[in-house]
């Protein structure tokens, strides 16, 4: 058989790329692992038991309706509002929410439905690595838009990339990989400028709850037609601790929400029952368990930032936020490739080279130091000071 060059052309996933030294380690000592930013800690346990409780009803194995369960709907709906401080006349509405098979999935058939083969979006670099493999793979063509020192994309520099086969303007705040908060303000001119062009403005918020802001991270859906234009994405797997229960949710006018549904009917036909009563049992009975993971994220945030702020073994961090810190490491002489490597065999310390989120190797490491408590932060420093003094020579 043939397959097809879509595919075959498409590097595979940087975590499995990385995971995958895990098996040649011989070190006893425990390993730092700072390559994924799904939460290794249990969800709350108002959610653990309801997904007991679904597995064990008769309907729990049956699909959930294509639009979503209405309760999470709701939810989802009286969230935002509370979270964006939406008067009653600015609510999103229940129809204007499908829950999908996590985020991934939402930027997937929401990109689908706006672009054709050879229709161009315009990403942000650093990108989110399944962003741009799936951009590549749906044979749209991601054009990049450099956000120099700040890390901030600059729309005046984006409105000089569109071109007749502009579909899409693409934001992930916070930031992955750097944790970078865009600002209200910064959001809104985007928005403004795919308006007057007849773009989507594409915003991917899997990490908003993170920020170091009670703030709303913009006030958009505010914006009389915002249907028009807006398009954002939301994940439940970080807040709520559930990545393996897959849910994710698509907030759009229902001209959207409709072709959208067409998609997820064919790979997923609904997210699942059971990891959607997990979210409705989050979102309406888990609020002081979500309030302390952030504050405990945060904390470690602190933590991390002290830390790096020594430089440890030549390793600058550039950025961090969320989840996530944007470190440039200082060997000229080395791939950022060999160096991940270098990290993980002799000094026990896994990390995602900057490479898959760039079109070029800068040096940079995204290390999620969320998962690790203050203990293993400073023990971070250590080690990388470590391999700073083995990997110089």
């Amino acid at each position: 058989m043939r397959l097809t060059d879509r595919t075959l052309n498409v590097p595979a996933s940087p975590i499995a790329e990385a995971q995958a030294w895990l098996s040649k380690r011989s070190s006893d000592r425990p390993l730092l692992n700072g390559s994924q930013a799904a939460p290794n800690y249990p969800t709350a346990p108002a959610i653990s038991a309801r997904i007991a409780e679904v597995a064990n009803e008769a309907s729990g194995g049956f699909y959930a309706p294509s639009p979503g369960m209405p309760s999470l709907n709701t939810a989802f709906a009286d969230e935002l509002a509370t979270g964006f401080e939406l008067a009653d006349s600015d609510r999103v509405l229940t129809d204007e929410i499908l829950p999908t098979a996590g985020c991934n999935q939402a930027f997937c058939v929401v990109s689908s439905a706006l672009c054709e083969p050879g229709d161009e979006v315009i990403v942000p670099v650093p990108y989110y690595f399944n962003h741009q493999m799936w951009l590549q793979l749906d044979g749209v063509k991601p054009v990049f838009l450099e956000t120099g020192e700040s890390l901030l994309p600059d729309p005046a520099a984006a409105e000089a990339l569109i071109t007749d086969k502009t579909r899409a303007i693409l934001l992930v705040t916070p930031g992955n990989p750097t944790g970078v908060t865009i600002g209200p303000d910064i959001i809104h001119a985007f928005y403004d400028l795919a308006e007057s062009r007849g773009l989507a403005l594409m915003i991917d918020e899997t990490y908003r709850n993170f920020r170091e802001t009670t703030e709303p991270p913009h006030r958009l859906y505010e914006r009389e037609g915002w249907q028009e234009t807006l398009i954002t994405l939301h994940s439940f797997s970080k807040d709520l601790a559930i990545p393996g229960y897959r849910v994710g949710a698509i907030v759009a006018g229902t001209p959207v929400i409709e072709e959208a549904m067409k998609l997820v009917d064919c790979v997923q036909i609904s997210a699942p029952r059971v990891g959607q009563e997990a979210v409705i049992a989050g979102l309406t009975g888990a609020g002081e368990w979500r309030d302390a993971q952030v504050s405990r994220i945060l904390n470690n945030l602190d933590v991390f930032r002290s830390v790096m702020a020594e430089e440890p073994g030549g390793f600058r961090l550039a950025a961090s936020g969320a989840f996530f810190g944007w470190i440039q490491h200082p060997f000229t002489h080395l791939t950022t490739a060999e160096v991940i490597k270098r990290l993980v065999l002799d000094h026990d310390v896994l990390a995602i080279p900057g490479t898959a989120f760039t079109p070029t190797d800068e040096r940079w490491i995204r290390f999620s130091y969320a998962n690790l408590d203050p203990t293993q932060i400073a023990e971070l420093g250590k080690r990388l000071t470590e391999a700073g003094d083995a990997l110089a020579s």
